[in-house]
């Protein structure tokens, strides 16, 4: 039977309730690889709610720290409206300051890994996501115009650098299929811990409006179906309504039944809590949002001759290989090219645009 925690907590407290979550979920730290991975939507004002809060982000590493020594990496890749700025999302928030020092840029470095091939064959996905002994997710509590809400199981999309995450949009065609698409990702590599900020969560049209809402709550768990049950049902939402409970049930993943799921604390329905229409509508009918994931996926890096001085450092840095050098200038294959940004952040020159 899975167990999820239910804690109350301010951000002023935060630690106690991780303190818990630790001991409920212990891992071995000693010598291991640890990725500590915030929901960093995009770059945005730490008041607005938007993203993991920093207090939850320094209170988890500074815990891990305690039961180290451990090698800490403290990433993510923000969302559509933010690719290419992950220093930027993590300085606005808070979170650069809050991970200690042990922030890194995790869209730099990817390994291309085989996918679903209904949507794409391969995709590429951070380095350290595959290497890391142990991954720890930070969700936030949140509603999401398409998967109604975003918690343990969506927190791992940010596992894909670049404009693949539009590109998956785009492949998948309709909200139940993107919510297939979402666990596919997800078990690439599950996480071993997930604790979840809810102490002043969102709800209506998230992941990035402004109705928010104070809960006062932390959750965590080592099991994501029985986690975002849990938070469904606190949003006042039927777990089993949502294709990507009944999808990672499917594959073997945890189970959303309620009586199956021991809960430690007190699980209490939200009343009024609003939540976005149930068949993602929120944003496939959002013309401006379709046409934002659109521009995404067909932007291509293109040097300016007149700048470009042919050094090769944006070929050496592109995580996929998808340049290569033809007349002393790069060249792009569309086909291969994530829309990173990277080689346009890397160029000393600054001749790299993307068009």
């Amino acid at each position: 039977m899975s167990k999820v925690m239910i804690h109350p907590a301010t951000y002023e407290t935060v630690r106690e309730s991780v303190d818990k979550a630790f001991d409920l979920f212990p891992l071995e730290f000693h010598g291991k690889k640890v990725l500590i991975k915030p929901n960093v939507l995009r770059s945005s004002e730490t008041n607005e709610g938007i993203v993991t809060h920093p207090a939850l982000l320094r209170s988890v590493v500074e815990k891990v720290e305690t039961l180290g020594p451990a090698s800490i990496v403290v990433g993510d890749n923000p969302g559509i409206f933010s690719y290419g700025a992950n220093e930027e999302s993590f300085e606005k928030t808070g979170l650069m300051e809050a991970a200690k020092g042990y922030y890194q840029n995790i869209g730099t470095d990817a390994l291309r890994v085989d996918f679903n091939p209904d949507f794409m064959p391969t995709v590429s996905i951070s380095r350290i996501v595959m290497e890391a002994d142990i991954v720890i997710s930070l969700p936030k509590f949140k509603t999401h115009g398409l998967t109604v809400m975003t918690g343990a199981i969506k927190n791992s999309y940010g596992y894909l650098p670049g404009a693949q995450k539009a590109k998956l949009h785009k492949a998948a065609g309709n909200p139940q299929r993107f919510h297939e698409v979402v666990v596919d990702v997800f078990r690439l590599r599950p996480p071993d811990l997930f604790i979840v900020d809810a102490v002043v969560g969102m709800e209506g049209n998230g992941p990035a409006c402004p109705d928010l809402r104070d809960i006062g709550l932390i959750f965590a768990s080592d099991n994501a179906v029985a986690l975002d049950a849990v938070i469904a049902t606190t949003m006042g939402c039927d777990p089993g309504r949502l294709r990507f409970l009944q999808k990672a049930k499917e594959l073997g993943l945890g189970d959303y039944d309620l009586s199956k799921i021991e809960v430690i604390g007190e699980l209490k329905i939200l009343p009024d809590f609003k939540l976005p229409p149930l068949g993602g509508e929120a944003i496939f009918n959002n013309e401006a949002l379709q046409t934002a994931i659109h521009d995404r996926t067909v932007l291509r890096p293109q040097a300016d001759s007149d700048l470009c001085t042919g050094c090769g450092t944006c070929v050496d840095q592109c995580p996929v290989s998808a340049l290569s050098m033809s007349d002393q200038v790069p060249q792009v294959d569309p086909n291969t090219c994530i829309t990173c940004f990277c080689c346009q952040e890397i160029c000393p020159e600054q001749a790299i645009t993307l068009k």
